[in-house]
C-alpha cells in the first residue's frame, strides 16, 4: 500500500499553497503600503544676531572763526624795521574820511597834531592809540592771496575810428542801483543793479549782451580807445589815464558796474586748458589774446562784468580810492570792506612779486575791488606805468594781514 505517499504529497500541496498566499499577501501589502517620510534634519541651536555697528558720532558743526582776532605787536613781521613815515601821509588821507567816525575821531587829531614825524615817532603813535588784529579766514587759516594792480596808460581819443574802435562808457541811463539798507538797515552794506522791463526789475545786461548793444551806448562812451585787452584791464584795475591824440591826458576812475559777479579771464585760460597757471600773469594773457584774436570775443566774455567809468581832474597824485582820497603808490590796497574797515591801517606780510623776498610794511586800506573778496586777501597798488604794471602783472603771493584799530573800533 501507499499509503504514506499520497498523504506526504497532500501536505506538501497543503504547505505550497499556504507559502503563495503568504507570499502574495506580502506583495499587495508591500505595493501599498505609503513611503516613510525621510526624517527632518534637527534645527541647529540658534545664533545670536552680532552687534549692530554703532554709527559713528556727527562732530558738531564749528562755528566761522572770527575774522579780526587779537594780536602783539610782536607778531607783526618787520614791524621794528618798516620806514613807517610814508605809511603815516597815506594815513593822513585817510583821515579826511575817517575823521568823521567818533571812533577815529581822536586818533585822526591826534595824527594831525604830529609835526612831520620820523618812522620811530609813528610807531611810538600808533602803539599807543591802536591795537593789532589778525585777519582769519572762516576756517581758523591765516594765510590768503596777495595781487596787485595799477594805474595803467592807454592810448585814446574822444571820438570813434577805425584806429579807436573800443569805447570807454561812462553810466548808461537805464541802470539801477537800489540800495538794499533804505529798505533794511541790516542790508546796508548791500547794493542790486538791474534795469526795468515794464513793470519788473530784472539783471542788468551783461558784458555779451553789452556788447550787441553798442548802438545804444554810443552817447555814453567817453573816450574811444586802441586795444580791447587793454580796455578789459583798464576795467580791472577801476582808474587809468588816457593819452590823447595831442599828447594830452585825461583821467578815468570807477564810476559804478553793471551787477554781475567778476570771473577771472586767467582762470577760464586755465580751465579751458590754454594756460598753466604760472603763466597767467598779464602778459600771459595778452601774449594768448594776440595769438588767438578769433577767440578774443569768448575769452572777454567769460567775464560778465562790466565797469562803467568817470572823468576825473588830472592831476600828479594816485587815483580816488574807494575811500574818496588819492592812492599811494606801494602804501595802499584794497581790501573787503565787509571785515577790513576802510581807512584802517593794515601790517601786511608777504613776499615780493614772483619772489621770496619778503614784503613787509605798513599800508591803508584805501579801495576795494570785485575780487577782493574774504578777511586775509588784498589788492597791493603799486602806482602809474609801466613799471607798476609789470609788479601788478605778475603778483600772486601768499600773504597775512593784521588791522590796526583804536579801541572804540575793536571788533566785538
Amino acid at each position: 500500500m501507499k499509503t504514506g505517499t499520497v498523504a506526504n504529497s497532500t501536505g506538501l500541496r497543503q504547505f505550497a499553497r499556504a507559502f503563495a498566499a503568504a507570499a502574495l499577501l506580502a506583495l499587495l501589502l508591500g505595493g501599498c503600503a505609503t513611503p516613510s517620510q525621510p526624517q527632518k534634519a534637527a534645527c541647529p541651536p540658534p545664533v545670536p544676531c552680532p552687534l549692530c555697528p554703532v554709527c559713528p558720532a556727527v562732530p558738531p558743526v564749528e562755528p566761522p572763526a572770527k575774522p579780526l582776532q587779537p594780536a602783539r605787536w610782536e607778531d607783526l613781521p618787520g614791524w621794528r624795521e618798516d620806514d613807517l613815515a610814508p605809511a603815516f601821509a597815506a594815513f593822513l588821507e585817510s583821515c579826511r574820511a575817517l575823521a568823521a567816525k567818533p571812533a577815529w575821531a581822536g586818533v585822526c587829531n591826534d595824527a594831525r597834531a604830529l609835526a612831520a614825524p620820523g618812522s620811530e615817532a609813528v610807531r611810538a603813535f600808533f602803539e599807543a592809540r591802536l591795537a593789532p588784529y589778525q585777519a582769519v579766514n572762516a576756517d581758523g587759516s591765516r594765510e590768503g592771496l596777495i595781487t596787485g594792480y595799477y594805474e595803467p596808460l592807454l592810448k585814446g581819443s574822444r571820438s570813434r575810428s577805425a584806429a579807436f574802435p573800443y569805447a570807454v562808457y561812462g553810466v548808461p541811463d537805464d541802470l539801477l542801483v537800489i540800495d538794499l539798507g533804505d529798505l533794511q538797515p541790516d542790508l546796508k552794506a548791500l547794493r542790486l543793479r538791474g534795469r526795468l522791463d515794464g513793470r519788473k526789475v530784472v539783471p542788468y545786461y551783461s558784458r555779451s549782451e553789452l556788447s550787441q548793444r553798442e548802438d545804444q551806448l554810443a552817447g555814453k562812451a567817453l573816450y574811444w580807445v586802441t586795444d580791447a585787452v587793454e580796455l578789459f584791464f583798464l576795467q580791472v584795475q577801476g582808474s587809468g589815464r588816457i593819452e590823447l591824440e595831442d599828447g594830452s591826458r585825461a583821467r578815468v576812475g570807477y564810476a559804478d558796474q553793471n551787477g554781475h559777479p567778476y570771473r577771472s579771464i586767467g582762470r577760464w585760460l586755465i580751465d579751458q586748458g590754454e594756460l598753466k597757471l604760472e603763466q597767467t600773469s598779464m602778459e600771459g594773457i595778452r601774449a594768448w589774446a594776440k595769438s588767438h584774436p578769433q577767440r578774443l570775443n569768448e575769452l572777454l566774455n567769460a567775464n560778465p562784468s562790466y565797469v562803467f567809468f568817470r572823468e576825473l581832474p588830472q592831476g600828479d597824485g594816485g587815483p580816488l580810492g574807494a575811500l574818496g582820497v588819492p592812492l599811494t603808490p606801494e602804501r595802499s590796497i584794497a581790501v573787503d570792506p565787509k571785515v577790513v574797515p576802510l581807512g584802517a591801517p593794515v601790517y601786511l606780510g608777504t613776499t615780493y612779486p614772483r619772489s621770496e623776498r619778503p614784503l613787509n610794511r605798513l599800508m591803508i586800506a584805501q579801495d576795494t575791488g570785485g575780487a577782493i573778496r574774504g578777511a586775509v586777501r588784498a589788492d597791493f597798488f603799486w602806482g602809474f606805468g609801466a613799471e607798476a604794471g609789470a609788479r601788478a602783472g605778475s603778483m600772486r603771493q601768499k600773504g597775512q594781514m593784521w588791522v590796526l584799530l583804536p579801541p572804540a573800533a575793536a571788533p566785538k
